[in-house]
């Protein structure tokens, strides 16, 4: 429940903090620097955009430290080997040689792979030409 509740506040703080950039003056001329009479002059309209976005980013910033850390509580300090009882296997058991073989499945018998042929576009060569593998020198 406290997850969510952060996620979303995480989430309109994140479109807040984009209107607040993209209300920004840029080099060219913002969208706050439109004609006309405004109630703020530029230089104070700035000067509050900036504030703002320093405490909305500081604020987002926060939120997602606080939800990875409250994420990762709510997942327990188990790890993967105490979740899959790896401890709880007996090693004499796994190379013991089973003493009955398994009985075969009844049914159609296993497919088999053709032989492979090689089609050469020189020929077939002859057994006595073809090279002999090297042998490993001996020391």
């Amino acid at each position: 429940m406290l997850l969510n509740l952060l996620l979303v506040i995480e989430v309109i703080v994140a479109f807040f903090l984009v209107v607040v950039v993209l209300l920004q003056r840029s080099e060219g001329g913002g969208l706050v620097s439109g004609g006309g009479g405004s109630m703020m002059s530029v230089r104070g309209a700035g000067d509050l955009l900036t504030r703002t976005t320093w405490i909305l980013g500081t604020i987002f910033f926060i939120l997602g430290l606080l939800l990875t850390i409250l994420a990762g509580r709510e997942r327990g300090a188990s790890s993967v080997v105490d979740r899959l009882k790896v401890n709880a296997i007996n090693p004499a058991e796994l190379t013991r040689q089973p003493t009955e073989t398994p009985a075969q499945p009844q049914g159609p018998a296993p497919l088999q792979a053709p032989t492979p042929t090689i089609n050469s576009p020189f020929g077939a060569l002859p057994a006595e030409s073809a090279p002999a593998p090297a042998q490993p020198a001996q020391k």
